[in-house]
């Protein structure tokens, strides 16, 4: 028996692949993985184990604090593999586990996406700004500002 926050296939909605509701578990392993320090975390590590210090040099804008919950919480995933080498001062490598490595397959396939329709996406977003700032004007002008 599957667990109340495990909410996929409905009997309502059979093709409903995850639930919007908080407490459903595929949403919250989705906010997790997909969140933008998991997804720089889980590209660096691929195919290569890199120390705590190099991750956070490569990773531009995160704090130390962020980066260590970021970690524990896809290593409590099962996505990154965290060894601790005995040694003075103490060194810790980081890896994708073979998961975490199927899941960079898969972020990998949505960057490329978004680099094939990167410019169709600029041209969207400047036409959507340009009637924005057309209709705040008509608008000012209705309001004789």
């Amino acid at each position: 028996m599957k667990s109340l926050s495990h909410c996929t296939g409905t009997d309502d909605d059979q093709a409903r692949q995850w639930d919007t509701r908080e407490g459903c578990e595929v949403r919250q392993i989705l906010d997790r993985v997909a969140d933008k320090w998991s997804l720089l975390v889980i590209a660096l590590l691929d195919r290569r184990t890199l120390r705590f210090t190099e991750l956070r040099r490569e990773i531009d804008g995160i704090s130390q604090r962020m980066l260590t919950v970021t970690l524990r919480q896809l290593e409590r995933d099962g996505l990154v593999h965290r060894t601790v080498h005995p040694v003075v001062p103490p060194r810790v490598d980081y890896q994708l586990t073979p998961m975490g490595s199927t899941l960079h397959n898969t972020i990998q396939a949505l960057v490329t996406w978004t680099e094939d329709h990167q410019d169709e996406i600029a041209a969207a977003r400047a036409d959507y700004d340009q009637r924005q700032a057309e209709a705040e004007s008509a608008q000012m002008v209705m309001d004789g500002v």
